[in-house]
């Protein structure tokens, strides 16, 4: 046993402090980013923030209205090759802003390389489990990588720096970040392990650029002060899950009461997944999500808007004219208050 006595932090622990600007609106600010990826080849612009790919927030109906003002959903990986096929085939050139999500299992891979024989141009293939660190995580991304040399392997969740290391060296371009900040995970609860989301962020983001590869904040973001945050400590994608729920294209069943409209929003951990997609929880496991019902939010146009006027607004106290400008822009200070809250439930 041993223990480490640096402080870690969360969101809630920090501020951006403001520094001099020469931008005259928020309008001059652009949130487009272009990457090129470490062993693909390929590259990519957009606005890097992205659907969780859980199964009320990952659908194809999420990936057609974000793809419009340019973000990308990973895609769950519930969906089957047909469906795919009926959803590519109604949405042509939409490639550029999806991701197929899979498992490790032979009967994942199975799915992953009938849709990618399917539809050659979609090109991004996110490998996603809850623990990043087994030995059998890393063997099957470097199977994936031999199986699909020219696409773009994202491989998650770590939260530390040598992990995302061997995960790039194993052939993964992107490493996703978070264990545990989600908002209907119980992880850190019912195993008491985790990382602070932003400190995780900054030491990963650092492992991965001086490699040549990117992160994805994954978790943790409740407002969109935190995706600034995130994008501040060096993320060069953030993906959201509970800020995308509850709306008209999230998936989970929309429920009446007393008047007033809600939609199930669960963890892929939770009892609630387990029974719709494994037949229940084993016995050999806990449940580690939690099932809730979310307000209904309408369009998810309405929210993707709010959270780019923020983040766009978070760049003009900085003085970044582009997103990618804002980790050099940004100093964090700790704080022990974050807001008023007086009206907090107003």
């Amino acid at each position: 046993m041993r223990i480490e006595t640096d402080l870690k932090l969360g969101f809630k622990d920090v501020m951006i402090r403001p520094k001099r600007s020469t931008l005259r609106s928020r309008a001059q600010v652009s949130l487009e980013r272009s990457f090129s990826f470490l062993h693909s080849g390929k590259a990519w612009s957009g606005v890097p923030i992205m659907a969780a790919n859980m199964d009320t927030i990952g659908t194809f109906e999420m990936a057609a209205a974000l793809a419009k003002p340019g973000l990308l959903t990973i895609v769950h990986k519930h969906y089957s090759p047909d469906t795919w096929a009926d959803f590519l085939n109604t949405h042509p050139g939409i490639e550029d802003n999806l991701a197929i999500s899979t498992g490790t299992t032979e009967r994942d891979l199975d799915t992953l390389k009938t849709v990618l024989e399917r539809h050659p141009s979609l090109y991004f293939i996110c490998i996603d489990v809850a623990n990043g660190y087994s030995e059998h995580f890393v063997d099957f991304v470097g199977k994936t990588r031999e199986h699909f040399p020219e696409h773009v392997i994202i491989a998650g969740n770590v939260v530390t720096g040598e992990m995302v290391e061997e995960l790039l060296l194993s052939g993964a371009d992107i490493i996703k970040v978070g264990i545990g900040p989600g908002s209907v995970c119980t992880t850190r609860i019912k195993t008491g392990v985790g990382y602070p989301q932003l400190s995780a962020i900054i030491e990963c983001a650092d492992a991965a650029h001086g490699l040549g590869g990117q992160i994805i904040s994954d978790g943790g973001c409740a407002v969109p002060g935190d995706i600034a945050k995130a994008f501040g400590g060096g993320a060069d994608f953030v993906m959201l899950g509970g800020m995308l729920a509850g709306h008209e294209e999230s998936g989970g069943d929309r429920i009446e009461r007393d008047g007033k409209h809600y939609k199930v929003f669960y963890g892929m951990s939770s009892d609630t997944a387990m029974n719709k997609h494994a037949g229940g929880m084993a016995k050999y496991r806990a449940s580690e999500g939690k099932t809730v019902e979310v307000p209904y939010r309408g369009p998810v146009i309405n929210t993707v808007n709010d959270i780019l006027g923020g983040l766009r607004s978070a760049c003009t106290y900085v003085g970044a004219q582009r997103l990618k400008e804002l980790s050099k822009r940004t100093t964090f200070i700790r704080v022990q208050e974050q807001h008023n809250a007086v009206f907090a439930d107003a």
